[in-house]
């Protein structure tokens, strides 16, 4: 384990649960707050403004930029996704009943994707709020994060199937089985070099896959950690957080893992996202949100 400075910020009290976040196209920080049904914006100077996103159970879950400016989010406990501009202005899109939308990510299309966790599906949504489902070909797949591969696909982890999916522009589903039985994959990213990064909350390891569907798998320091989020590293690796472990971690792209210890116990650490200025931040489930200095 390395010892980094790791600093943690308030953002809101200990029961809104942060959990998705980006750096939006304005530079600020964006969280969902789970358990408040709200969305948070943290600029560079520490100050946090909120904005409720439906009612308290929309239950927010990811939040990512969209190709109009603007923040879209996955609303799992009402089946709708949520667009906010960067001044606060709202609107929603609903979505079919029993969706329970997880994951959401910018395509190549200019659209925004979704995994349906409830419903086996991965939707697409465009700017001007048109829904399009695509059917998974595996049933209680529990579909949970997505992103834009570099391939013209968006590729989705199943969660239940133990697999990940490969998502084509014209509706073509291609499942990549993992080689770790029950490894439970969640948080997925597509890297530099051409693949995508992946955690096996179940297993205890860091995944990668390439377009052609090439799997390595690199088992953490503590199999028991629960790897959950993960973002690209521009070096070529990625940053994960251990939900269990109560860490921020690394991998490079040779596979060598560090991690870095959280200074507050159960802090519940869920998405990340590196900033423009280089620091890497976590959204804490404990209401704060955590900057790893390097």
């Amino acid at each position: 384990m390395t010892s980094t400075p790791i600093r943690e910020l308030p953002v809101t009290d200990s029961q809104a649960g942060p959990y998705g976040i980006t750096t939006g196209p304005d530079a600020a920080l964006w969280l969902t707050l789970v358990h408040a049904g709200a969305i948070a914006r943290v600029e560079v100077d520490g100050s946090v403004r909120h904005w409720a996103a439906g009612d308290p159970g929309s239950r927010p879950l990811i939040v990512t930029s969209g190709p109009d400016g603007a923040l879209w989010f996955t609303r799992s406990g009402d089946d709708r996704i949520g667009r906010i501009t960067t001044d606060g202005e709202q609107s929603e899109v609903a979505l079919p009943a029993g969706t329970g939308p997880c994951g959401i990510a910018a395509g190549p299309d200019g659209a925004l994707w979704y995994a349906g966790m409830n419903s086996d599906t991965i939707g697409r949504v465009s700017t001007d709020g048109v829904v399009t489902e695509v059917p998974l070909p595996v049933t209680g797949a529990y579909a949970s994060m997505v992103a834009a591969g570099p391939d013209d696909a968006v590729w989705c982890t199943l969660n239940q199937s133990n697999a990940i999916a490969r998502v084509g522009m014209d509706g073509a589903v291609r499942v990549h089985p993992l080689p770790t039985e029950g490894a439970a994959p969640v948080g997925i990213a597509a890297g530099v070099d051409g693949a995508l990064w992946f955690v096996e909350i179940a297993a205890g390891q860091v995944g990668r896959i390439t377009p052609d569907g090439r799997i390595e798998e690199y088992p953490l320091p503590d199999r028991t950690a629960r790897p959950h989020g993960i973002v690209a590293d521009p070096s070529g690796g990625a940053w994960f957080t251990e939900w269990a472990g109560n860490r921020i971690g690394h991998v490079d792209p040779a596979g060598r893992v560090d991690t870095y210890e959280l200074p507050t116990p159960n802090s519940e650490p869920h998405g990340l996202t590196v900033a423009p200025d280089g620091n890497i931040y976590a959204a804490l489930e404990n209401g704060h949100l955590a900057r790893l200095t390097l």
